[in-house]
């Protein structure tokens, strides 16, 4: 396995990519289980092969977005969502077709008409349709070849990270923990081959990102508004965002300077035509871009559910859209503040499962993580409180974050 270069290391001329598995010989699949259950073991999680994993996951899915020189044109290859297009590649097109199915099961899950403040119970009724079909809609196609490997265990252990992936129906909520279950769903089927039918050169991962993860946002979009679910583990107004982060990464990513394949990722500068940063806080803007990139679609989904000044009740965006180094610069503080404030926080990880795919095992090549505020800020038990300490006036590019080997953006 190639491990990513450490902070303050020489930077590599390419980011690693996760790696796929033998399925001639397949490690033991089992069910993912709980292993968070007290602030100190995020210090344990962080030193995990499963937190190197997601990292390196998520940066080279953050690459693949990011604008391309093209031989000849003075014009760059640009990767914008195209909503309703369709996917030519058989793995993707399965992923479809499998979160299609998932959202058709709404219409067997009508509202409860009672009276109440917050989440609609019948959103449980949609999670147990969900549940109950779950192993038949992993079982088909393409999907069924796949997950068949180990006479179906690891079809067990990837449907606990689908399931995990849609809220929870005890609290009747949804953030960025199951956003991160989905993630490492998608994770899983990468380390299973399943994407082996894309084609290499970044394109298959720009593939599952704005045909696969997208799509499951929207799918989630419509299950917040439609059940009225409450964010889980707000911050409230001092969060990024009350349900959702990777937008934000790959949405500005769309945005940032032009490179090569053998560049790094830029950490500064936007590609030219592209909204400035500070477009977040006109709506027209706003309404034209969320088509099309993913920030804005966030944001978009933002003014949906939100009324009043945009500073007022996202002022973390808003101060991010204060910078003026452009979007690779946001994209940098962006990938700082999901090792932060998603993979550092107890609360957020603490429902994260670990099996073969995802590994609580150690990396033997993990720095120890550094106590900054994020680390010492963590619940003792799972039931415990303490009084949280206030959340520092910066922006992204200003978090002192856990040093991650893989969260330097080159």
């Amino acid at each position: 396995m190639a491990s990513a270069a450490p902070l303050g290391a020489a930077p590599l001329p390419r980011l690693p990519a996760l790696d796929t598995i033998d399925l001639a010989s397949p490690p033991s699949f089992s069910k993912p289980l709980k292993r968070i259950n007290e602030g100190h073991d995020v210090a344990r999680f962080l030193r995990s092969l499963a937190y190197r994993d997601i990292g390196i996951f998520v940066l080279q899915l953050n690459r693949s977005l990011c604008p391309r020189h093209q031989p000849g044109s003075a014009l760059p290859r640009l990767f914008p969502l195209t909503p309703g297009s369709p996917s030519s590649t058989p793995s993707v097109q399965a992923l479809q077709l499998l979160l299609s199915d998932i959202e058709s099961l709404l219409a067997r899950a009508p509202l409860d008409p009672g009276p109440r403040r917050f989440g609609n119970t019948s959103f449980r009724t949609w999670y147990a349709l969900v549940e109950e079909k779950l192993h038949d809609l992993l079982s088909v196609g393409l999907l069924g070849q796949t997950l068949g490997a180990g006479g179906g265990t690891a079809r067990e252990e990837v449907a606990s990270y689908l399931l995990g992936a849609f809220g929870s129906p005890q609290r009747l909520d949804y953030g960025t923990g199951h956003e991160l279950s989905f993630l490492a769903f998608v994770g899983c089927l990468w380390k299973l081959g399943f994407f082996k039918d894309g084609k290499p050169g970044g394109e298959i991962e720009r593939e599952i990102v704005l045909n696969v993860i997208e799509p499951y946002l929207r799918v989630v979009r419509k299950l917040i508004l439609t059940y009225t679910l409450e964010p889980a583990g707000s911050h409230g107004v001092w969060g990024l965002d009350d349900h959702s982060f990777i937008s934000y990464i790959f949405g500005s990513a769309q945005f940032t300077r032009p490179i090569s394949e053998t560049d790094l990722m830029p950490l500064e500068g936007s590609v030219r035509g592209a909204p400035k940063p500070s477009d977040v806080t006109n709506a027209a803007v706003v309404e034209d871009q969320r088509a099309t990139n993913m920030y804005f679609s966030a944001i978009g989904f933002i003014n949906d559910v939100k009324k009043g000044p945009f500073w007022e009740h996202s002022p973390i965006l808003f101060d991010i859209s204060g910078i003026r180094d452009g979007w690779g610069k946001i994209n940098k503080g962006m990938i700082k503040m999901f090792n932060a404030e998603v993979l550092s926080k107890f609360p957020v990880v603490q429902h994260f499962p670990f099996g073969s795919l995802f590994s609580w095992d150690e990396d033997p090549d993990a720095p120890v993580p550094t106590q900054s505020v994020h680390m010492v800020n963590q619940p003792m038990a799972a039931s415990a409180t303490r009084p949280p300490i206030p959340p520092p006036s910066a922006t992204a590019a200003q978090i002192t974050v856990t040093k991650a080997p893989w969260a330097k953006s080159g």
